[in-house]
Parts: C-alpha cells; structure tokens; sequence
C-alpha cells in the first residue's frame, strides 16, 4: 500500500477448517464455484510468498533488479497455468514509462519579488517560462450548474486557486445545497479534480493555495531533500507543459491579498518569472497483465489487481520484503487466476472475461494503475465492469487482535449499490468473514480509499471494491515478513475474492452504477 499518496483464535480457525472440509465432502455440481475454489490453498499461496516475498527479490523496487525478478515470476507463474497474455501480440508485460525528477531548485518571481522553491512555494518538477497576467478562479470548481471558469478565459495563461467551496448567504454549501460538504472539501479527491479541470480549461499552471495542508506539502519535501531523493511520475509524453505549485500564504497574497475573502474568479495584474529547474532519470518498469477470455461475454471485464512493487532496500542494506504489502494480494491474485482456470479446463468458464493486473509502482503514487486507466488501457475502461483490488489481506491488525475472521472493505458502495449487495450475499453463502467498513467512512483520516490502485479505476465510474486487512508495525519495515502471514486467513480471503469476481462475472447483466461522479 503507498504510505504517502494523497496527490494503506483458533476457535475460528478450527470452525473455518471445518467449514471447508464439509464444502469438500459434499457431493458438488461441476459448475458449482465450490469445486474451483478449492484449489486455493494454504499451501500453494504459502509456496509462491516464500518466493516471492524472499531476499532474492530485494524488496521489488520499482525498476530495481529484483522488480525484474518479480515481473518474471509472475510471467512464469500464468505461462505455467496457461492463461494468455492480455496484449494481442502474446507479451505479458505492459511497458510503464516512468521517470524520477530530482527535487528542483529555484524560485518564482511576482512582481519583482522571488519566492524560493522549499520554503514559500513547492513543486516537483521543473518549470520555466513568463507571463503578464494570472487568472484567479476561486475555488477552482465546476459541477452541477456553478461554474468558477463560466466569466473567465484561461487558455493559455496561469490560474490562482484556493481551497474550499462556495457558501449561500445562509450558511449553505452551494453544490450540495444543504450543510453538509462536498466532495470539493475533501483534500485527497478535489485537488486532482481541480488540476484536472482546470488542465481542461486550457490553463498552463496552477498556483493552489491551501492553508491547512500547505505543511503537509512541506513534509514530504523536506523528506525527500534529506533523503536526497526524487519523485517518480509517468514520463513526460510530449504533451504541453503544464506546472503545479503548492503556495502558502505569503506568496498567496503577494499574488492576491484579499484571497481570504474574495472568491469572485477575475483577471490579475502580475508579473510572473519561473526558473525552476530539475533533473530527470528515466526508470524502466512494467505491468504484468494476464487474461481469460470469457465464454460468452468476452468484451466485458472484470478487473482484479494488485500492486508487484514494494519499497526495496533501506539505506543501511536491510530488505524490505513486503510479504504482506502486497505480497499476499500478488499470491492471491495467482491461486484466483488458476482457480479460474481450472473452471476453463473443466467446460465452466466465466462468461465475462478475467483481467489479472498486476500494476508497477504503487508506492511512487500509483502509477502503474493510472498507466493503465489514463494512458493505455488494454481494455476499454466503458466495458470494464467492476474492479477488485487486493493490498495486504495476510496479517491481522493489532485493533482486531483475537477477532481474526475479518477483512476491512473500502469502496463497495461508493458508485454500485448492486456490488455492494453482491459483496455481502457472496460473503453470507460461501465464506462467512466479518466485513469491517470501519475504513470506508468518507471522513477516515487515513484516506486508504484514495492510497491504492482501485482509485484510478473509481474515478472513471468503475465500480470498485478495496480488500484489506488493515496495518501492522510491520508496515513498510523490513520486519513484514513471510512467517508472519496468517496462510489460513489469507486463503479463505482470497476465496472470498474469487466468489466476488465469479459472481460479477457471471451474473446476467452488467453492475448498475446508480452513484457516479459528475466528469
């Protein structure tokens, strides 16, 4: 699971056993999901994640070597099971441009006066160029009839945007209409929608000014000037240059000092220099996708991830292995594909097709994920049905010591009230495991339905579900390791997944999305 994207008894044991040595005993139909989801098990999850999850793979660094060794394991793994490549020409990997900017150095001019890259203003990238004027935009929001861009023209020019959303007189948020906030108050999800929107608008830089979270902003540079590092992002296509700048106040009111209290969006009197420079290293990675054709649905998909990065080596030479991030979602992912595949090998198919994603680069910010829906999809996004993501679903979190039958749920309701209800009658007739929503609140300070792959798919309307067992003290240490994984737990979860995705993929119609975001 990314750590820092905004922009993770034995009674019940014995009774699970027991469970599944009467599902064995019984006399099945052979089209029966049963049948297949017994070839999920302890043992075979346990032989892949002591592979997978070993020193030989050095902590799976984006890139590194042994990320290498990882995207040939998995090649391997579906070569031996006999599923296809998803790519038509037969190549299991999918190419994932990426490259790392240093931190950059420089500053930005207003009006004669400069503004230091790290202290008043922050970026990743480098930026350079002039302009005469600035747009500011307000809050930066479109949706539902209001429009911060409907009196102003931004083609071409930079914009100034601030935090929040618009008030009635009477107290009231302008795009619900009621007293309670948007999605436009909401940190994790607004900033992209405003870079997005105003990237659409033709704007070539935005300057956003958010008070509360500038620090947070601030952190993670500092962060990274002392770890000497960069941030990795895709590469530069050769598209148009567009630059965001993080502002606090000072630099906010040196380009507009009623800021706080004027939201009206109106043409700005500036002068504006930027010389900020930085370098680039490019970093060769890849997805690793893999894909069973369905028998009589086959332009429709059910998409099932997980993130093959991990974090590497620390500086002092110990091996981050990341059994359980995201070791136990990449071995599940594998047992669920030859589950599947042994219902192929038997004449009961899905009757929609099964994508077997494994994604790059989910600790740099989720990029191989957005690769996939932003740049190349290798199936159309407006045929993909539902996506199941797996991120960390072998260990038990300390909170739920001693109640161990458990799996945290984020996002089945977010866009499908059916996903949601196929999520719970699955549960209820195959695996009995008490689903916590503890993490789907839309007001959970750790945001985790914005820190894995599922995002990049929920925000194109795609119905999601996020499975998780929660963290540990063993999160992104080199102590998350192999013995530490609950194999019993980690195979009746990834069962679950496995009846959820069956479901999905065979039920008559496609999953209504009665919730969807306004594009």
């Amino acid at each position: 699971m990314n750590k820092t994207f905004f922009i993770l008894a034995g009674s019940l044991l014995m009774a699970c056993n027991s469970s599944q040595k009467t599902v064995k005993e019984q006399a099945v139909d052979s089209a029966s999901p049963t049948v297949y989801a017994q070839t999920i098990t302890e043992e075979e999850l346990k032989e892949h994640l002591y592979i997978y999850a070993s020193d030989e793979f050095e902590g799976r660094d984006t890139g590194a070597p042994g990320q290498k060794k990882a995207v040939e394991y998995l090649r391997n793994a579906y070569q031996e099971m006999n599923v296809p490549a998803a790519k038509s020409d037969g190549d299991y990997f999918q190419k994932v441009p990426l490259e790392i900017s240093k931190l950059p150095t420089g500053g930005i001019s207003v009006n004669g006066a400069t503004f230091s890259i790290g202290n008043d203003v922050l970026t990743f990238e480098a930026a350079e160029g002039s302009f005469n004027e600035l747009v500011y935009v307000g809050y930066g929001i479109e949706e539902d009839g209001y429009s911060d861009y409907d009196k102003v023209n931004v083609q071409g020019k930079p914009v100034l945007i601030k935090a929040g959303e618009p008030m009635d007189a009477e107290g009231n948020y302008v795009i619900s209409g009621t007293s309670e906030k948007s999605v436009w108050s909401n940190m994790s999800e607004s900033l992209g929608k405003r870079l997005e929107l105003a990237k659409e608008k033709g704007a070539t830089a935005v300057f956003y000014f958010d008070a509360d979270n500038f620090n947070r902003f601030k952190r993670r540079f500092d962060s990274m000037k002392s770890n000497d590092s960069g941030r990795m992002s895709l590469k530069d296509n050769g598209s148009a240059p567009f630059y965001n700048f993080f502002i606090n106040e000072t630099m906010a009111k040196a380009l507009m000092p009623n800021i706080g209290t004027d939201h009206s969006p109106q043409e700005l009197s500036a002068t504006l220099q930027l010389a900020v420079e930085s370098s680039n290293e490019e970093i060769d990675s890849e997805n690793v996708v893999a894909v069973i054709k369905g028998s009589t649905k086959p332009n429709e998909y059910v998409v099932i991830s997980s993130h093959l990065d991990h974090i590497g080596v620390t500086p002092d030479g110990q091996i981050n292995n990341g059994a359980d991030d995201d070791g136990s979602g990449t071995v599940a992912m594998l047992e669920i594909a030859e589950a599947f595949q042994e219902a192929v090998q038997k004449g009961n198919g899905p009757e929609r097709s099964i994508v077997f994603l494994h994604v790059t680069a989910e600790e740099k910010g989720l990029l191989g994920s957005q690769y996939y829906t932003d740049t190349e999809p290798i199936f159309p996004l407006a045929q993909t049905v539902a996506n199941l993501n797996i991120d960390m679903i072998g260990r038990i979190d300390p909170k739920r010591e001693g109640d161990r039958n458990y799996l945290y749920l984020i996002g089945s309701d977010k866009l499908s009230t059916e996903l949601h209800e196929l999520s719970e009658m699955v549960n209820n007739k195959y695996t009995n495991i008490e689903f916590d929503y503890t993490y789907n609140d839309p007001n959970d300070p750790n945001r985790f339905y914005y820190r894995s792959d599922h995002y990049n798919f929920a925000k194109n309307n795609i119905p999601i579900i996020f499975y998780f067992n929660g963290t540990h003290d063993d999160y992104h240490r080199p102590s998350d390791t192999v013995e530490k994984i609950n194999y019993d737990l980690l195979e009746n979860r990834s069962r679950l997944i496995f009846y959820t995705a069956w479901e999905i993929a065979n039920r008559d119609k496609k999953l209504v999305v009665d919730k969807a975001e306004a594009k």
